[in-house]
């Protein structure tokens, strides 16, 4: 009696993982061509964003008003099939705008109790707009959402829905009447997202695209459930030593207190904590199984290291003086990799 020759479990689990990448591969291409239809010439800051939501992480998106970033989170959330909630940031927004407050109700029996009444947070899909034109004190109200996925109401504490995502805009320009983010919320975001203008080309395809009489639009292409597998699928990405060996290189030259780089030891007030390097795994990670690979490169870390370290170190106050910019920091950090 012959038997049919097996493959060894580790080869088994590797041609299975590489063909979820490969499906999963297509199916965000698809994603991509969807939200094309709708978002025109910002190809990169679509990428970012979906590579944001596949890390299961939040994004601060940064631009001038005008450039879709709150169609951008509008159109993922038919995209991903995701239940998505806007917050308008105002200095007079108060917490329980966010996250609900609890109401005193009486029974026809003529009994007393607390009713607790969701807010938007409670959503898979928050859009913060002008995040930084709210309050400290209402800034601080997503900080527990953003880190543990639930918020405590009088004590109580709620389960926020699966997936949540947090997509908060800020614009560059106006700065008046702005509470800037504290550094300790700012590492919440995976990335900082730049939202630029559009290229001719994409700006005259949008021109003529949204001022007729038909409007195109996103098509569902993934549902919650297949985005949470995704992102766990992110995490069992095999990630090389190179891969792992640049990002702590990268982040740890990003401090001054331990820089080898003169230029950080004198410009940079303070640098990335841990945080950034696991955000740049993640992000790596991500990438790459958007393009279809099976591993990330150490092309994935440069690519992505200005979005995960922008927001994450600040110059001090002298280099602001000279016109140093973070860019050209990152460059540096960068730059021995490339």
């Amino acid at each position: 009696m012959t038997t049919t020759p097996t493959l060894p479990t580790e080869d088994i689990d590797d041609a299975k993982l590489a063909g979820q990448i490969e499906d999963l591969g297509h199916k965000l291409g698809l994603v991509r061509q969807s939200i094309g239809q709708v978002i025109f010439g910002q190809q990169e800051v679509i990428d970012q964003t979906l590579i944001t939501l596949l890390a299961g992480g939040h994004a601060l998106l940064i631009g001038v008003p005008g450039l879709a970033k709150t169609r951008l989170v509008e159109t993922l959330g038919t995209v991903f099939g995701l239940e998505d909630k806007r917050v308008q940031c105002t200095p007079d927004l108060m917490p329980a705008d966010i996250l609900g407050s609890e109401v005193l109700e009486e029974s026809e029996t003529g009994r007393r109790s607390f009713r607790f009444i969701p807010g938007p947070v409670f959503c898979q899909l928050l859009m913060a707009d002008e995040i930084n034109r709210a309050s400290p004190r209402t800034q601080s109200a997503l900080l527990q959402a953003m880190q543990e996925r639930r918020v405590t109401v009088s004590g109580h504490p709620h389960d926020l829905p699966t997936p949540f995502h947090v997509l908060a805009t800020q614009n560059p320009l106006e700065q008046e009447g702005t509470y800037p983010l504290p550094e300790a919320q700012l590492d919440r975001f995976l990335l900082e997202v730049d939202v630029g203008y559009p290229e001719l080309e994409a700006e005259r395809q949008m021109l003529i695209e949204t001022t007729g009489a038909h409007e195109s639009r996103a098509k569902a292409v993934m549902t919650p459930e297949e985005l949470m597998a995704a992102q766990h699928l992110v995490r069992r990405v095999p990630v090389g030593e190179s891969v792992v060996e640049t990002i702590l290189a990268i982040v740890r030259n990003g401090r001054p207190e331990v820089s080898e780089l003169e230029e950080v030891r004198s410009q940079v007030s303070w640098g990335p904590g841990p945080r950034a390097s696991q955000a740049l795994m993640l992000a790596v990670r991500a990438r790459a199984l958007m393009d279809g690979r099976l591993a990330p490169s150490v092309d994935d870390v440069i690519h992505l290291a200005r979005p995960v370290l922008k927001h994450r170190m600040a110059l001090s106050f002298a280099a602001r003086a000279d016109g140093v910019t973070l860019d050209h920091i990152i460059a540096h950090l960068t730059a021995p990799y490339a």
